[in-house]
């Protein structure tokens, strides 16, 4: 890719909005189809509604609690009780999901209820007896489920109808061993449907990122560009592409899909349209101040060198074969549903203010993400290699 073009892709990405406000200077604009308002004010619901919310504490949970109570409506956590008096005048019930422990459950009402919780092998047992128990007590089940469902997302676009894993197309698993995260959660989905039928509301969110995240997927790319230097920037800067979900786009979205008695399956990634790699990477930097360079290495030569996409570089997953499709969704059903976006640069700002909240040997140590020093040998094999403009 030539240097010109390079540098035509970035000054798009800027003008574009991929910093953040999608404005000229001095523009004032509604926000746009699809697209969360710049304010942090909450409106009130339309109608209070009574939520029951399984989990609660860990990542996710906390903003679809504090949204829900700051939209009016009457909160019950229930999990495990390992953070109590997190959420203060917030209703905390006790169980054990694990153990089927759901008394607490017994004899209440509800409008709607949100799983975050159930995940892991025995996912579809947790999901399962929570449904069954609740089926009459509370008018629609929200799971949130994952992308990691699919098993086949070849097809471009790809919608929300495409191909799960299921017992019989699950590679090399057998009924004796632990189920696999995507079959677990699609045999979850099931289970939900069997028992809410058309009551039931499916979210299948892709990469979940911005402030609380701890598995430092996300963040890696904002802390890496902020500290500066050459950028090993991987793939192909145009044809791959990204869509991932700020949690608080996902977590207020479950509330209003309660709120409005929405049900069907939808995605939970975006933005709209997606992001190409390059309008991702240069969007992040232009919330940063570090001096930097990128150099761009082709797939080939990344995973040569024993970088695995999604994992060492994380988001970023190539654009081909079964994956042709994995961030080419097709969006209309769920932004009619009233799905909205943050913009690139809120969501860089509040996960870089999330890392340097953190403790300073947190901060130094990122998980699931290649070193520095792993970064910095591949640049000097693919430079070696004579490559590169």
């Amino acid at each position: 890719m030539s240097t010109n073009r390079r540098e035509f892709i970035r000054a798009a990405a800027v003008a574009g909005g991929a910093i953040g406000l999608g404005l000229k200077p001095g523009e004032v604009s509604a926000a746009p189809a699809g697209r969360a308002p710049a304010s942090r004010d909450v409106p009130g619901a339309p109608r209070k509604i009574r939520l029951l919310i399984l989990g609660g504490t860990g990542f996710i949970g906390p903003h679809q609690v504090r949204y829900a109570v700051e939209r009016g409506h009457d909160v019950t956590i229930f999990n495990r009780g390992s953070h109590p008096g997190m959420f203060p005048g917030v209703e905390e019930l006790t169980g054990d999901r694990d153990k089927n422990e759901l008394g607490a459950l017994k004899g209440r009402t509800w409008d709607a209820v949100i799983d975050n919780s159930a995940s892991g092998a025995r996912a579809p047992e947790w999901v399962r007896d929570a449904a069954t128990l609740l089926h009459d007590s509370v008018g629609q089940y929200l799971f949130i489920s994952t992308r990691s469902v699919y098993r086949d997302l070849s097809k471009v676009p790809a919608t929300v109808d495409a191909p799960v894993y299921t017992p019989d197309t699950t590679p090399n698993w057998t009924p004796a061993r632990p189920r696999p995260y995507g079959l677990a959660k699609a045999e979850a989905e099931k289970e939900a449907r069997k028992v809410y039928g058309d009551r039931t509301t499916i979210i299948r969110p892709g990469l979940i990122v911005g402030p609380g995240d701890d598995t430092d997927r996300f963040t890696y790319w904002p802390v890496r560009i902020e500290r500066g230097g050459e950028i090993l920037a991987p793939g192909d800067p145009e044809n791959d592409r990204i869509q991932v979900i700020d949690v608080r786009d996902l977590c207020d979205w479950a509330v209003r899909l309660c709120e409005a008695h929405t049900f069907g399956t939808f995605m939970g990634v975006g933005p709209l349209n997606g992001r190409s790699m390059a309008e991702f990477l240069y969007g992040i930097a232009a919330v940063t101040s570090a001096p930097l360079t990128w150099t761009w290495v082709p797939r080939e030569f990344v995973v040569q060198q024993g970088l695995n996409p999604y994992r060492e570089l994380p988001v970023w997953q190539p654009a081909v074969g079964r994956n042709a499709g994995f961030a080419r969704f097709d969006l209309s059903r769920e932004v009619a549903a009233g799905l909205t976006f943050r913009t690139l640069a809120e969501t860089s700002r509040a996960t870089l203010e999330f890392h340097h909240s953190r403790p300073a040997e947190r901060q130094a140590k990122l998980g699931n993400a290649v070193t520095a020093e792993k970064e910095a040998e591949v640049l000097r094999a693919w430079h070696a290699a004579g490559r590169g403009d």
